[in-house]
């Protein structure tokens, strides 16, 4: 239906593989024959290499040039911008990006920083991850985590580690445009996401002011914004205010 509608759809890989069904599942979905694959892994880059254009996705540490064309003559049509990254770096990688290579920035959402084999939500509930009975459906946004002083640090969201603070560049949208940028990502989250995407494009379109909107979009924000990382400071950071 997203393809029929005029959307370009693309499936994403794991970014952990941990036995043999997932390599089943990689390969299926590698050799789906129809649409793009975000490779979130190198296993997945190896599937695709030389076979059809790919995604090379925030999973794959590429911080460098040589990286970026390595992986162009491999066959990667775009790529995601580490997380960790600041815009300081993203304007090095621009100016070495090679020709035909699309750029992806993720710009709102919390951060995904560590993966674990072990499903933090089932554990919580001491139930095994094999029959966790999918008590993840009882958290739809994750596990916050605090500190003994009550601030909000990390959520937990089954095997993935997150930021409590969403990460918000609405209020860059102007300096990412000047460094070429091609797409923005916009993590869902359980509530406003719809709200969240119109306030990107009314501000992309010039439609409506950019502090008016991101005063809006931090009003559906669990625990608050950050943009550390972008601005090259302590991920939680917040530059705004």
């Amino acid at each position: 239906a997203l393809a029929d509608a005029g959307k370009e759809v693309v499936l994403s890989s794991l970014a952990l593989i941990e036995a043999e069904s997932d390599l089943k599942y990689l390969r299926r979905l590698c050799g789906n024959g129809r649409f793009m694959v975000e490779a979130n892994d190198m296993a997945a880059v190896q599937l695709l290499a030389g076979k059809t254009p790919f995604v090379a996705g925030p999973f794959v540490n590429i911080y460098n040039g040589a990286t970026l064309r390595k992986l162009a003559g491999l066959g990667m049509h775009r790529w995601v911008m580490p997380v960790e990254l600041s815009r300081e770096t993203l304007s090095q990688l621009q100016a070495e990006r090679p020709s035909g290579v699309e750029t992806e920035v993720f710009a709102f959402g919390r951060l995904p920083l560590a993966l674990s084999a072990r499903c933090f939500t089932a554990r919580a509930h001491n139930l095994p991850k094999d029959d966790c009975q999918f008590r993840c459906l009882d958290y739809p946004d994750g596990m916050l985590l605090s500190t003994q002083e009550d601030s909000r640090f990390l959520n937990l969201n089954g095997i993935q580690t997150q930021s409590a603070q969403t990460h918000v560049l609405l209020h860059e949208l102007d300096h990412l445009r000047t460094l070429g940028v091609d797409r923005l990502r916009i993590s869902p989250q359980s509530r406003h996401t719809v709200e969240i995407v119109q306030a990107f494009a009314d501000v992309l379109q010039a439609r409506r002011d950019g502090a008016d909107a991101l005063h809006e979009v931090n009003d559906y924000l669990p625990c608050g914004p950050c943009d550390g990382y972008w601005q090259g400071q302590a991920g939680l950071s917040w530059s705004v205010g």
